[in-house]
Order: C-alpha cells, then sequence, then structure tokens
C-alpha cells in the first residue's frame, strides 16, 4: 500500500492499494510494450496490486502479459468505459489509482481515488483528460509518481 497525505485536499490522505492500467495507447503503442514499463512495474509490484485492462485490440496481449508476469482482464467490445469502471468499484474505488488515456478509460479516471491521464503517440481523450486528476506526459513519468510519491503531494496540494 502507498499512503499519501495530501494537504487541502477531500479525502487528504489517499491509501492505494490497487494500480488500474489499460494497456493499449497507455502501456504499450500498437500493441508493443513500451521501453521502460516492464521494470517501473516490477518495482511496484510489493506496493501495489497492479491491474491491467485491455480490449486487445492489437492482439499482442499475450506477449505482454508474458513480459510482465501479469494476466490482463479481457475487456469485451461494446459499453468499455463502464466495464473498465465496474472492475474499478469491485476493487473498491477508493483504493484505487487509475492510469488512462482513451475515451474508455475517462469514468474509470473519475472514479479512481487518483486518475491519472497521460499523452500517447496513440491521442489523448479531451473526456479522459477532464476526468483526471494529473496529466503525465508519459507513462513512465506516471510510474514514477508512484516511487517518489512527493511529486503527487506537490501536484495535488490545495
Amino acid at each position: 500500500m502507498i499512503e499519501i497525505h495530501i494537504p487541502g485536499r477531500t479525502p487528504n490522505t489517499l491509501q492505494l492499494q490497487h494500480l488500474v492500467m489499460d494497456v493499449n495507447g497507455t502501456l504499450a503503442t500498437d500493441g508493443e510494450l513500451i521501453a521502460g514499463v516492464a521494470q517501473r512495474l516490477h518495482a511496484l509490484q510489493n506496493r501495489l496490486t497492479l491491474h491491467l485492462l485491455t480490449a486487445d485490440t492489437h492482439g499482442g496481449q499475450a506477449a505482454i502479459d508474458e513480459a510482465l508476469h501479469l494476466k490482463a482482464v479481457r475487456i469485451q467490445p461494446g459499453n468499455e468505459a463502464e466495464q473498465k469502471a465496474a472492475y474499478l468499484r469491485r476493487l473498491g474505488a477508493e483504493t484505487v489509482a487509475a492510469i488512462g488515456q482513451g475515451a474508455n478509460d475517462q469514468q474509470m479516471l473519475a472514479e479512481a481515488a487518483l486518475g491519472i491521464a497521460v499523452l500517447s503517440v496513440e491521442g489523448l481523450s479531451i473526456q479522459t483528460l477532464q476526468a483526471a486528476d494529473l496529466l503525465l506526459p508519459d507513462i513512465l513519468s506516471a510510474l514514477d509518481l508512484f516511487e517518489k510519491p512527493k511529486r503527487l503531494i506537490a501536484s495535488l496540494r490545495k
């Protein structure tokens, strides 16, 4: 678990147990894992339970699962945003940080205790950006927040 006290925020303490992440466009580009993601996720595994959500648009999820030593949850076509949000709610949204960039990530980021949007070569949905607590320039910067949580304090305090 990662516990972070953020002055002026309600609630002012984040008690994060889960990190839920979109795969395509967020952790991977064109179905290929972005360099540096695996190392950062492996470093976080002793502090957060990691969850991957994907529609496997590019068909490369099996290789990504193997590289990360995780098993992604497959999202079925149709109502993808609600499927992702429902998954997050089952975990307990108040304990979840979520990272995404696609339109189907909007609801997930809005409901998470901490929603992080990332810029991607595949784009960033404006609605998802507006639902997020933070915008980061790339996935590596977003994952680094959990290794250096004072960055979260600096960005989120009021």
